[in-house]
């Protein structure tokens, strides 16, 4: 394997391929800060000009695309609480009340390095361990799906909510939404009401756009509409001492890092479950084990850490389905395949049998990749921060347009734009409710995934819910969402209220 590796460095490292390798990761960032267009819409309008490259090359340019485009849509998430993609969400709840502290380069500098932490950890283990795990994720059958499903919707709910009811509860508002559409096991409409452009579902970028990125704008405009300029709460001056981080700090990290690296990683392999997922998961971990959860929110350089490297992670994990078994892990490993396809090679299992020096050429570029993506993207940290000297009215309106072109661009449809003011509406709303607009979005994207391993595990053991418990790879997962709903919905509501009434009677 060092050999093949080696003759795979040899082989990556020529001028033709770094320059692609530059460029994408470069490309990557850049679609990555635009909200809602993200690395996938880089990938499907770049794959095209691979057609005339080498493999090698070809291959290597869209995976650092895929690279840059993640710690990318980190930087609005700090900057303006807007995240590029859905895969950012979690690291704007420390990233931007780290921005607001006065402190915008320190988080995009732990976002950057978090994210090359994880993503060289995912190759690193795609590298040594791609067909033992491919083979560990074919005993994921529904029922298996299924409970991890549950589990994520449990524990993101109890995470992302002060209440566990609200945020179950707008879960399953998200689940609702994501099952209007036609149906795709019987073919009937749900929910649609003859509309033509509801067939195919509500479009999960426009729901991210406006539920994320524009309920946001349209919460700060508010506030600075009906609050005195006296009172707003404005970011502390940027203080070009405070932006680095210390060794104490980043070594605060490294189990964060590690641990977050690990969920990613084994998100990644396990096809459908999701980048977001992943992130989510990393940041929920991370603040349970936390000796100060109570500062998660609030601009911990542990929460921006967890986030960005599982999120990072993902990636390279991704490629171990993709290449061992054909099966994409995501949308972007699926763009994948098809760039392999085109230029010859069919991922499966005897891609590395066939394709073994072009796979350990790609290996290695890919942890070059990963070099570039840390120069290129430190490179575009004061650049980024330069933006915060323009005036917050023109940087929102900049976004409200920015919202609009990444809803239009993928659909070209009016009536997407339309339901993301929508979204945008119900963003707000939820926001001064107190319900989780987290909980509803992970409700949305894993309520397809969900409904679909629940309907195979209903067929396949004739409607026996208890195949959960019976099932020995599913079986720790039921057990964990049961353990995590006495956690969330008994033991701290139970605690919060003995804690009320010792202060009411400390009071008194």
């Amino acid at each position: 394997m060092i050999e093949q590796l080696a003759d795979g460095f040899v082989a990556s490292f020529t001028f033709v391929n770094l320059f692609f390798i530059i460029l994408g990761v470069a490309v990557g960032i850049l679609f990555g800060v635009l909200p809602g267009v993200g690395g996938i819409t880089a990938l499907s309008l770049l794959i095209p000009v691979t057609f005339y490259m080498e493999p090698v090359t070809a291959i290597s340019f869209l995976i650092g695309i895929t690279k840059g485009s993640t710690s990318g849509g980190a930087v609005p998430a700090i900057l303006l609480n807007a995240p590029g993609s859905s895969e950012n969400v979690a690291t704007a709840r420390d990233g931007y009340p780290l921005a607001l502290q006065g402190k915008p380069e320190k988080a995009m500098r732990m976002a950057l390095y978090s994210s090359v932490f994880g993503d060289s950890a995912s190759d690193v283990v795609l590298i040594l361990l791609a067909a033992p795990f491919a083979a560990f994720a074919l005993r994921f059958g529904p029922a298996e799906i299924t409970a991890v499903g549950l589990l994520a919707f449990t524990l993101i709910a109890g995470l992302s909510s002060d209440s566990l009811a609200k945020g179950l509860l707008a879960a399953a508002l998200g689940v609702f939404l994501s099952t209007i559409g036609l149906d795709k096991a019987e073919g009937t409409q749900r929910m649609t009401f003859g509309i033509i452009d509801l067939y195919d579902g509500i479009s999960l970028n426009a729901l991210t756009i406006g539920l994320l990125a524009l309920s946001s704008v349209v919460s700060q405009l508010f506030e600075s509409w009906r609050t005195p300029a006296h009172l707003q709460v404005k970011p502390k001056p940027y203080d070009k001492a405070d932006q680095k981080i210390t060794w104490a700090e980043f070594r605060a990290c490294i189990p964060t890092l590690f641990r977050s690296a690990y969920i990613g990683t084994f998100v990644g392999m396990m096809p459908g479950l999701g980048v977001t997922l992943a992130a989510f998961l990393g940041y929920g971990a991370a603040k349970r084990r936390s000796k100060h959860p109570e500062e998660f929110g609030k601009g911990k350089l542990e929460g921006i850490a967890a986030t960005e490297a599982a999120n990072s992670a993902v990636t390279g994990a991704n490629l171990i389905p993709t290449i061992a078994l054909g099966i994409p892990g995501n949308i972007a490993a699926a763009l994948l395949i098809g760039a392999f396809m085109i230029h010859g090679v069919t991922p499966g299992p005897f891609m590395m049998q066939q394709h073994g020096a072009l796979i350990y050429s790609i290996f290695a570029s890919m942890l070059i990749a990963n070099g570039v993506h840390l120069v290129v993207g430190r490179f575009g940290i004061p650049i980024w921060v330069l933006s915060l000297r323009v005036p917050k009215p023109i940087i929102l309106s900049g976004v409200i347009a920015l919202c609009v072109i990444g809803v239009y661009v993928p659909s070209a449809s009016f009536f997407e734009i339309g339901l993301m003011f929508a979204f945008a509406v119900l963003g707000y709303f939820m926001r001064k409710t107190g319900f989780s607009l987290v909980c509803l979005f992970i409700g949305f994207l894993l309520g397809p995934l969900l409904e679909h391993s629940l309907r195979q595990t209903m067929i396949l053991y004739d409607n026996n819910f208890l195949v959960l418990f019976t099932r020995p790879v599913a079986l720790p997962f039921t057990l964990l969402t049961l353990f995590f709903v006495w956690r969330f919905g008994i033991h701290l509501p139970a605690k919060q209220r003995r804690q009320r009434r010792l202060e009411m009677d400390k009071t008194e």
